[in-house]
């Protein structure tokens, strides 16, 4: 397996042989329980619902792989190879990353509403003295005569986060099989106790 589902816990800080600080966040990977198999793809859950607030088709789907509760959260993995597969029902933990391992993590960022131009694609703004009232305003948007209309993908106020994304090259610094805990350096989207999704990467770390 390549991959798990977690939960952010927070950001905290470790120390080096150096003694050099390194910013982490601390993330709750797994365990994940093999709920089926399809092929090339891996279905693992992660969390548990209440009984009464499951739905009957999901928790005989979960009764299938050998649960006695229905996860939280479903999703598919791919298998890199053969042999690498896991049996229906066993539990995917922590323990399948190790120190130094580069991964990529995905999430949904934080939500900020309706946000204006400043604050959504960090524009200057206008002047703040001499009876200006533009303060914050966008200015001039698209031109008068030619051609006559605002062009597509023009950056202007709306909504602003709540969205799904992927933070690439982050670095394994830390892992506790024990307590399920994976120490990423570098911050990942999501707020805290933000459900996210941790794969493994190839290639160099943003950090290096």
């Amino acid at each position: 397996m390549n991959g798990l589902i977690g939960r952010k816990l927070g950001m905290a800080r470790l120390f080096d042989e150096e003694g050099a600080h390194v910013p982490v966040t601390v993330i709750e990977a797994g365990p994940c329980p093999v709920v089926q198999l399809t092929g090339t793809q891996v279905q693992l859950g992660f969390g548990a619902t209440k009984p009464v607030r499951t739905p009957k088709a999901l928790l005989g789907h979960a009764k299938r792989a050998g649960l006695e509760t229905a996860p939280r959260v479903l999703q598919n993995f791919p298998v890199p190879g053969e042999g690498d597969s896991p049996k229906s029902g066993e539990a995917v933990t922590v323990a399948i990353f190790k120190t130094g391992d580069v991964v990529k993590v995905t999430g949904v960022t934080k939500g900020r509403g309706f946000q204006g131009v400043v604050h959504r694609h960090h524009f200057g703004g206008g002047p703040e003295t001499h009876g200006n009232t533009r303060h914050r305003k966008p200015g001039s948007i698209a031109p008068g005569t030619d051609p006559s209309r605002i062009i597509k993908g023009k950056r202007m106020p709306g909504h602003m986060g709540a969205r799904r994304f992927t933070e690439l090259g982050l670095r394994v610094v830390k892992v506790d099989a024990e307590r399920n805990l994976l120490f990423v350096r570098g911050a990942v989207p999501g707020p805290m106790n933000g459900l996210v999704t941790v794969r493994k990467q190839g290639g160099p770390s943003r950090h290096d």
